[in-house]
């Protein structure tokens, strides 16, 4: 087989990069696969699709050797010092021009440090998020890169082949400069965050509380997923409550321990947030959640000492099913509020230049958080393309304002029974503040001018003030 045949390599052939490749074998592309081990590179052939392209190799001498120019070379490994690793041992290797591509969930600063790094180097790099886990890289995932638009432009007749469609569009585009497209999926994932946790907490409201089966939960979640809240994360649950144990025969959900991890973008998108000032409190909800879920020894302990069991609820069925229904509703839509506003600050502040119309449609098909409300967002961004939150638009405004009632139903319901409802509260609370002309942080100006002379804005007169407070 001659030199320079093969337009694409991966490094990192587990599950996800396996499954890109084969995506793009499968798009006619000849794909490059490395590994040391020369049993795993085999491994990888053997699975390929019957007259596609695909080969491993297990040098990274012979992979440069094999690619096209410009090589594009994409890694998909752990992120931190193994991406700076792989980055380190291809330098001396590839040629002016060359691309590397990050797909991998990299934190957005070291993305911007190793554009600038490479670009130093005459090597273009790309900072990539990709959704859709394991089946949407084998079937169409959403692709968010951002940065160098030379090798966006290089790479992205392989990108929109492989991606995710939607009505024939594919789910990839530019998304900005630097780090961009590393920050849109960071900030996915906090939104993905906050939206599986409210769902957490409407199951449990209906599960514990109104004591409904897992049968009769699946056809609630099959009939929200035929409604307005169709979308992935509730398609699946669905499925969940159907899935028997092969150990035991129970249903499986009912088998799993109560203790989540967190990787790091959650955390991640709570501390620049906090960062930009942008206020994103349910995702900082959900992450804060998984740390408490964590903690499994000192909750049962701490149930023991208080006696905590949250109370049946005494509801009607059917009446309880649209109301969270409906706060379900109303917590998805300013989960995503919460995550798109905080791009808009950052797009400016980071100076990224974050395209909104081109991030929900990136997100409509193959990522985690597809919904079907990602197609009013992208109404309204194209109505209003700097649109600051999302809770602004009138179209969207009309969708909510009949679910607020049953909101506050939900979320009382919750308090006053035990129920741990972090994120159905938290929406709450943020759409009473966001929608509120007066607060009550007057008085909270004038505590922080009492102690700290941090001064005041008044009401009647511009600027700073300052007073020197009485002490009675």
């Amino acid at each position: 087989m001659s030199a320079q045949k093969y337009q694409f390599a991966m490094i990192g052939i587990g599950v996800m990069g396996k499954n890109f490749l084969y995506n793009m074998a499968d798009n006619g592309f000849a794909v490059l696969g490395f590994n040391k081990s020369a049993e795993k590179t085999g491994v990888m052939e053997a699975e390929a699709t019957p007259g596609t392209k695909v080969k491993g190799v297990n040098t990274l001498e012979e992979m440069v050797e094999l690619l096209e120019v410009p090589r594009k070379v994409m890694l998909l490994v752990p992120a931190g010092q193994p991406v700076d690793d792989v980055i380190e041992s291809l330098i001396p290797l590839l040629s002016p021009g060359d691309i590397i591509i990050d797909g991998g969930n990299s934190h957005f600063t070291d993305t911007v440090r190793r554009n600038a790094y490479l670009k130093g180097k005459n090597l273009h790099f790309l900072g990539m998020g990709v959704s859709g886990g394991e089946q949407g890289a084998r079937r169409g995932p959403s692709i968010m890169p951002g940065g160098d638009r030379e090798a966006y432009n290089f790479a992205k007749p392989m990108l929109e082949a492989v991606a995710a469609k939607v009505n024939g569009v594919p789910c990839v585009a530019h998304l900005g400069n630097g780090a961009a497209g590393h920050y849109v999926k960071m900030v996915h994932n906090g939104i993905e965050y906050a939206i599986m946790q409210l769902i957490t907490e409407c199951y449990d409201l209906l599960h514990r509380g109104a004591g409904l089966t897992n049968e009769e939960l699946h056809e609630v979640f099959k009939a929200w997923n035929d409604g307005d809240l169709q979308s992935f994360l509730i398609e699946i649950t669905r499925d969940i409550f159907l899935q028997k144990d092969d150990v035991t025969n129970n249903h499986l959900v009912d088998m799993i321990l109560d203790k989540a991890g967190a990787k790091g973008t959650g955390k991640w998108t709570s501390q620049d947030a906090l960062e930009l000032g942008s206020p994103i409190p349910m995702i900082d909800g959900a992450v804060a959640m998984r740390n408490i879920s964590s903690q499994k020894s000192l909750r049962v302990e701490a149930a023991k000492l208080y006696n905590a069991e949250p109370a049946k609820l005494s509801v009607d069925k059917t009446a309880f099913i649209q109301e969270v229904h409906d706060a379900l509703f109303l917590g998805v839509m300013i989960s995503y509020a919460q995550g798109l506003a905080m791009l808009q600050v950052a797009s400016t502040d980071h100076d990224m230049q974050i395209p909104m119309k081109e991030v929900v449609n990136v997100w409509k098909g193959g990522c985690i958080i597809r919904s079907l409300l990602l197609q009013d967002f992208d109404k309204a961004f194209e109505k209003n393309p700097s649109l600051s939150n999302i809770l602004l638009d009138e179209a969207i405004a009309g969708m909510l304002k009949d679910k607020i009632a049953n909101t506050r139903k939900v979320a009382s319901a919750a308090v006053l029974n035990g129920y741990a409802a972090t994120c159905l509260c938290s929406a709450l609370n943020y759409f009473d503040a966001f929608t509120s002309a007066q607060l009550p942080t007057n008085l909270l100006q004038a505590q922080r001018d009492f102690f700290g002379a941090h001064t005041y804005e008044r009401i009647d007169q511009p600027g700073k003030f300052h007073t020197s407070w009485t002490t009675i």
